[in-house]
């Protein structure tokens, strides 16, 4: 039985001591509530997943994509609704890479809406998980195990992670350690109780053993669960309800001890309830190490979310705010988790004209698809490096970059000594010109600072919804996506029936084995149908992240020209 180490741990209790900000002022500072630590429900060590049969695939448009729509009473009436300064509405010559690989990973095989599309890449495989089903490949796209049902990984395990197959699932890669990590959440209490369910592989090799973890949260129902790996820990962020969303839960899970298979590592729980919602927003997103350089030693984990003046919780300004989770495994009473800045942005709108989740329009039918711009928070992932004479976060958020026109603002976070400043931001938005809908993004910086933008796209009239990307180089001018788009897949089929529901996140990763080749998994349909989604994954490098990059040269760009480059690194 799961049992925390503090009495009122379950209450839902106000967890800050705050007045409303008057308009226009800065929000007030925020410190969660410490909820103790957690000890492990249950805990194994499994046969090798290539031994285990792969679990039978549940079927039923009740299932999956079970993230509970805002609670904001009909007819509310929205603050102003900004102009944005920034939004690119143009693209440039295309000089981005195409894609070195492209393939197919798993189908809709649940009948389900949205596949929350994941992913990630190591040294030798990739896997690809979805609403309700995962599979492993290796670097050539060629499938070695699967797809098989998400609670495969617990067959055996016994608990609701064995017997619950719920979705919201999450995959990353540890490339300190070379090793995985798997989760999915359990959206239905047993014995009261809901869980994190976290897989750990025990080597390297994916189809070998796992550890497996059942992390309760007890009453409270954890929607919506990102992870991020740090060098200390692995943080998660969850969208917590009982009846109604009450809060955001914050946990740090001791990093050497999970990757050790301890049976119950530290886990150290806060809580921010919403006494002032624009806060925390609809969630808030923690950073993910890319690269081999871990952050400066004693560097708290970092999380972030997004408020929108124009939004739903009363926001008094268009801002990011940022958060740090000190843990301290030693004694966890003495770690934090604190809203340490409000960083103000561009004028941005995030509520786009929709009737319900009918926001994106698709050729030959009427179903338009959610864009999910409303949601207060950004978009998986909240991708970290450290270059050495800086740290340097991305992120991204749709956006109603033009009327009735969407778009991805996206930002860069540095830090000098643990502070965090936003060295630049855009609004990528050539819909504005060319009519065509860009949303649903994710965002990732290679080993020279080269930053790479992958998203949805889809109109009215001619482009299916598809998988693209663009790009920027460390040496362009700030705020601009300036290497023009590819194809990761072109769609060819629209989405009529059944749900409007899309992503509700992708995934755009760095491969380890070079720290320049950008992975991207996102979500399309063959053919039109009512939910006949697919995920595809595409893998791209720049021309530009190399030893003679970070030191200039001269380059060859896509026409067969040569290009001078003299920037030197990011």
């Amino acid at each position: 039985m799961s049992k925390w180490s503090t009495p009122t741990a379950l209450a839902v209790v106000a967890a800050l001591t705050l007045a409303l900000a008057p308009a226009g002022a800065e929000p007030p500072a925020a410190e969660g509530l410490y909820r103790g630590t957690w000890e492990v429900v249950k805990f194994d060590l499994s046969p090798p997943l290539a031994e285990i049969a792969p679990g039978e695939i549940p079927t039923g448009p009740d299932l999956g994509g079970l993230m509970v729509d805002p609670d904001v009473p009909p007819g509310t009436v929205y603050g102003p609704q900004d102009f944005d300064p920034i939004a690119q509405t143009w693209t440039e010559a295309l000089v981005i890479p195409g894609p070195f690989l492209s393939f197919d990973a798993q189908s809709n095989l649940s009948g389900v809406a949205p596949p929350d599309p994941v992913g990630d890449v190591g040294f030798a495989h990739y896997i690809a998980m979805s609403n309700l089903h995962f599979a492993i490949f290796d670097k050539t796209g060629t499938l070695l195990f699967g797809p098989a049902a998400n609670n495969t990984l617990w067959s055996g395990f016994g608990g609701a992670c064995q017997t619950r197959n719920d979705g919201d699932p999450i995959v990353l890669h540890d490339q300190l350690a070379d090793r995985w990590i798997l989760t999915q959440f359990t959206a239905a209490a047993v014995g009261g109780l809901y869980f994190n369910c976290v897989a750990v592989s025990q080597t390297s090799d994916p189809l070998g053993s796992w550890y497996r973890y059942a992390f309760s949260t007890g009453a409270n129902f954890p929607d919506y669960p990102k992870y991020g790996i740090f060098e200390d820990a692995i943080y998660i962020s969850t969208r917590e309800f009982t009846s109604t969303y009450v809060g955001v839960g914050a946990y740090a899970v001791n990093r050497a001890e999970i990757l050790a298979g301890n049976p119950n590592p530290t886990v150290i729980s806060f809580f921010v309830d919403r006494s002032v919602p624009s806060l925390v927003g609809d969630g808030l997103l923690p950073a993910d190490l890319d690269g081999s350089v871990p952050p400066p030693p004693g560097s708290p984990g970092y999380f972030v979310g997004s408020m929108d003046q124009g939004g739903p919780y009363g926001a008094a300004q268009d801002a990011l705010t940022f958060w740090k989770f000190v843990a301290d495994f030693a004694t966890p009473a003495n770690s934090s988790f604190t809203l340490t800045h409000t960083l103000p942005i561009a004028a941005y709108d995030t509520i786009f004209p929709c009737s319900g989740r009918q926001c994106i329009p698709q050729p030959g039918t009427s179903v338009k698809l959610d864009i999910l711009s409303y949601r207060q928070r950004p978009l998986h992932r909240l991708a970290y490096r450290n270059f050495g004479t800086h740290e340097a976060l991305v992120t991204n958020q749709s956006v109603e970059a033009a009327p009735a026109m969407a778009g991805i603002r996206w930002w860069e976070l540095r830090l000098a000594s643990g502070t965090p400043a936003i060295h630049q931001e855009g609004t990528y938005a050539p819909g504005a010109v060319d009519g065509i809908h860009r949303w649903m993004g994710s965002i990732a910086m290679d080993a020279a600072g080269n930053m790479a933008l992958g998203y949805s796209a889809s109109d009215a009239t001619s482009v299916f919804p598809s998988s693209w990307y663009t790009g920027r180089l460390a040496g362009s001018p700030v705020g601009i996506m300036d290497q023009g788009e590819a194809s990761i897949i072109a769609g060819t089929g629209s989405q009529t029936g059944g749900s409007n529901r899309w992503g509700d996140y992708t995934s755009m990763n760095i491969d380890p084995a070079d720290d320049c080749s950008f992975w991207y998994v996102n979500q399309y349909l063959p053919t039109t149908s009512s939910a006949g989604w697919r995920l595809r994954v595409g893998a791209f490098r720049f021309r530009y992240c190399s030893a003679s990059w970070l030191f200039g040269d001269d380059f060859e760009v896509g026409d067969g020209s040569r290009w001078s480059v003299v920037q030197s690194g990011p």
